[in-house]
């Protein structure tokens, strides 16, 4: 006697070939079936296009909001002198900080820098038979490129760290969003008391690194290079001009500005708890130095086609 077949089998027609058809059978599920890879489209060249993009425009971001403290510090900063309520109390104790910081640095770094340029440049001066002209060379040496750039370093490497760090943690503890509720501004309260402080402590530590490298050029090359001290200052004097100094001088300054800009950005945009604060020192110091080095460049090379180096 032959056993009919259910209905739904027949009508699905799985006779013979299990029970696919089933809705029950897990295998006919929709999450269980395989489907053919689909190919992607995204290929290296648009990724690394889509990344580049990506972080160019947050890079242009990143600038116009540095751009803007700069700006709102500038015009507070004379507003602030006009109408009399700028903080000086404020300028002053932070312009002490920058000085305990980079005051000792400064004067061990511009030792080793100015008898380097010494011993470098008087071997090649001595091999020349020009030995007289070491006091231009080793003086114009530190004046224009190692006071500045050691100034900017100092600058960018303990002051932005000190900086970030400060109102980074301010930052996190919730301080900005309190004095945004009080409604007094950031800039006002806090960046530009130390954007005076860093101007003003800039031009100091560069003329007291320019004293300190030529000095010490100076008794590397009586002492070693076997020059004798008038034809030393001799040299130094007509070669160096007032010019020279001021460039020196000009170059600090805008380094410590780009500097105090960086700083204050990176730390009142820092978040993510303490993290966020070491995140904002070190992005500070990076940007600061590389800011530094690539504006030394430009003003480099645009002093040596209005001002080139002349007999005083």
């Amino acid at each position: 006697m032959t056993r009919a077949l259910p209905e739904s089998t027949v009508g699905n027609g799985t006779v013979g070939n299990g029970s696919a058809g089933d809705p029950n059978d897990p295998a006919a599920r929709p999450e269980n079936v395989r489907r053919k890879p689909v190919r992607r489209k995204n290929s290296a060249v648009r990724i690394v296009r889509d990344n580049f993009s990506t972080t160019a425009v947050s890079s242009l971001r990143t600038f116009g909001r540095a751009a803007g403290i700069a700006q709102a510090a500038v015009i507070g900063t004379f507003t602030g002198i006009a109408r009399g309520t700028f903080q000086w109390k404020e300028a002053i104790l932070q312009a002490w900080r920058l000085i305990t910081v980079t005051a000792i640095p400064a004067v061990l770094m511009a030792i080793p820098f100015g008898v380097i340029v010494s011993v470098q440049v008087g071997n090649l001066i001595h091999t020349l038979g020009a030995d007289s002209l070491l006091g231009a060379t080793g003086g114009l040496g530190v004046i224009k490129q190692g006071a500045p750039l050691a100034t900017g370093f100092l600058l960018g490497g303990a002051g932005a760290a000190a900086l970030a760090a400060d109102l980074g943690a301010r930052t996190i503890r919730e301080e900005i969003d309190a004095l945004h509720t009080m409604g007094i501004s950031p800039i006002d309260r806090l960046v530009i008391p130390r954007l005076v402080a860093m101007v003003v402590v800039a031009p100091l530590l560069n003329v007291l690194i320019i004293f300190v490298g030529v000095l010490a050029g100076y008794m590397v090359a009586i002492g070693g290079q076997n020059v004798t001290p008038g034809s030393y200052w001799a040299t130094f004097g007509s070669f160096t001009t007032t010019a020279d100094v001021w460039v020196s001088l000009l170059k600090a300054v805008i380094f410590g500005f780009i500097v105090v800009i960086i700083a204050c950005q990176r730390g009142l945009e820092a978040k993510g708890g303490p993290r966020g604060v070491a995140d904002a020192v070190n992005a500070a110091v990076v940007l600061s130095v590389v800011s530094i080095v690539t504006v030394n460049l430009v003003a480099t090379q645009i002093t040596a086609m209005f001002l080139p180096t002349r007999l005083a």
